[in-house]
């Protein structure tokens, strides 16, 4: 017979108190219950005690966002500002948007992981997964490409490789959440709880919704990466050459012999509103080998194809001075006959101006006048642009264009799609924020230096002279900017580019060589 021994009652009770004890008097811990149960039940699995927040890791690690979240967004701020006003250090080569944007997905992740911090999922845990990946393909690209990577510098790098770490982090926070929440049911519940409350499957959707959109957000932003990656290997003619101390390069090409002869001129071309190679460089060039000018030298202002994007703020009489740089630096020193069109007529005067002795004529085709530079400054106009530019880096016109449409190389850099990119918006973005103040005080000083005997050619659009008086009007006024007017010339039908019709190109012709060879 086997004796069974029992103790009494009172004896239990003694030692569930000197357990009871020892659980209070033993050192805090991860094991440590925050809701002592003496001899209480399990708790209902909806019951709010029954939270991973019990855990002090789980707890820990939510702070651990949280001043994630505060490091980003500073960092976020500081991007914001920078794409009006750059501060020296904050500066990069390329337009500020790709920073700004990578900046914005990681706050917006951190915000959605703080918000839904305590219903981890699996189709959370996959998304991230994917998002960490398509990241750090971003990233490799950066850093591996030599183009982007000195157009973005350490701003863009740096926050490409903290999106990276960002998007290891929530894999391992929701991994620990998940865990901790184990813990917890198992511990207060009895068992690990696998149905989900309405509000729970409601909040997986929600950041299981917003995980997708992010997914789909990274993609777009690889491939367009793939695709600056592509247009960085488009050989630049002519050269590059570092100006205003450094902080930028601009391109500059000179085509033609140069004879040494001080008699004939050079032209130099500035571009309207968009980058000079696919507006005037073309005709001009044609011209060229037509033997109606010796030589030609064209350039792409910051932002505009090949040439890097200038800190803000940034004027026309700033651009007029990187040009004079670039020039010196390649030791071209003119003589110049200006010839420009649109906006790039501010520009070609605002140079003319701090080039007295060097510039022989000044040809405009249907150049702006300085009283629309408060069109230009329009904060509509400079609001739908900052908008352009945050959603350039996600490149869907760029890439629908690549795909269905055959856009190439040359259409992204300095063709007919360059409106599309970064650099192009932010320099038209820099226009905008100046046009009314600093560039409208540099265009007048310019108008009352320049010399009165300088020869003048003004050529406008016939089309533009028709539909508004007051285009006509300002047309006329520019004729006045010297006394040595040579000709003023409405082309009939005649477009904004005036060079694409036959007549147009017929009546350039000939004021042209007018001017550079005296025909």
């Amino acid at each position: 017979m086997v004796n069974i021994f029992r103790r009494p009652r009172h004896e239990n009770r003694e030692d569930d108190e000197h357990e009871d004890d020892h659980e209070q008097q033993r050192l805090p811990d991860e094991r440590t219950r925050l809701l002592p149960r003496q001899n209480t039940p399990y708790l209902s699995p909806d019951d709010p005690a029954v939270s991973p927040y019990n855990l002090w890791s789980v707890r820990a690690l939510r702070g651990v966002t949280s001043t994630f979240l505060a490091i980003s967004l500073v960092w976020w701020t500081f991007l914001l500002v920078s794409l009006f006003v750059s501060a020296p250090a904050l500066h990069t080569r390329g337009s500020g948007f790709f920073s700004f944007a990578y900046t914005t997905l990681i706050v917006m992740y951190l915000l959605f992981g703080l918000m839904f911090f305590a219903v981890p999922s699996k189709p959370i845990a996959i998304c991230g997964f994917v998002l960490a990946l398509f990241l750090f393909i971003d990233m490799c690209i950066t850093v591996a490409v030599p183009r982007i990577r000195v157009e973005e510098g350490w701003v863009g790098i740096a926050t490409v490789v903290w999106a990276n770490i960002i998007a290891i982090y929530n894999i391992i926070q929701n991994q620990c959440v998940a865990w901790g929440k184990r813990e917890e049911e198992e511990r207060l519940t009895g068992r690990e709880e696998t149905r989900r409350s309405l509000a729970e499957w409601l909040a997986v959707f929600a950041e299981t919704l917003f995980m997708v959109i992010i997914a789909i957000i990274s993609i777009l932003f690889m491939a367009t990466l793939i695709l600056r990656a592509r247009d960085a290997t488009l050989k630049t003619p002519g050269e590059k050459y570092y100006v205003s101390a450094r902080n930028y390069q601009v391109h500059l090409d000179c085509v033609g012999n140069s004879t040494g002869d001080k008699e004939t001129p050079t032209v130099l071309l500035e571009a309207g509103e968009g980058p000079v190679e696919d507006t005037l460089q073309p005709f001009i060039d044609e011209l060229h080998q037509k033997g109606a000018i010796g030589r030609y030298c064209y350039w792409d202002r910051p932002g505009m194809a090949w040439s890097d994007n200038a800190p803000s703020p940034f004027s026309a009489g700033m651009a007029a001075d990187g040009l004079s740089e670039a020039l010196a630096l390649a030791r071209e020193n003119g003589p110049w006959v200006l010839v420009s069109a649109g906006i790039g007529g501010i520009y070609s005067r605002i140079f003319a101006s701090r080039h007295l002795l060097e510039v022989e004529g000044i040809f405009l085709i249907d150049t702006l006048h300085e009283d629309y530079l408060s069109d230009v400054a329009s904060p509509s106009r400079g609001f739908a642009l900052w908008i352009r530019g945050i959603l350039s880096p996600l490149g869907i016109d760029r890439i629908l264009g690549a795909i269905f449409k055959g856009r190439t190389r040359e259409d992204r850099v300095y063709g007919r799609s360059a409106y599309q990119t970064g650099k192009y918006i932010r320099a038209r973005l820099q226009e905008n924020l100046v046009a009314g103040s600093m560039t409208s005080s540099e265009i007048q000083a310019a108008r009352h230096v320049q010399m009165a005997d300088t020869p003048l050619t003004v050529v406008s659009s016939g089309n533009k002279v028709r539909k508004s008086a007051k285009w006509a009007t300002r047309q006329e006024d520019l004729t006045a900017l010297t006394k040595n007017l040579s000709h003023w010339d409405i082309v009939k039908g005649a477009p904004h580019e005036v060079w694409k019709t036959t007549e147009g190109r017929r009546v350039l012709e000939k004021r042209l060589r007018e001017m550079v060879l005296g025909e």
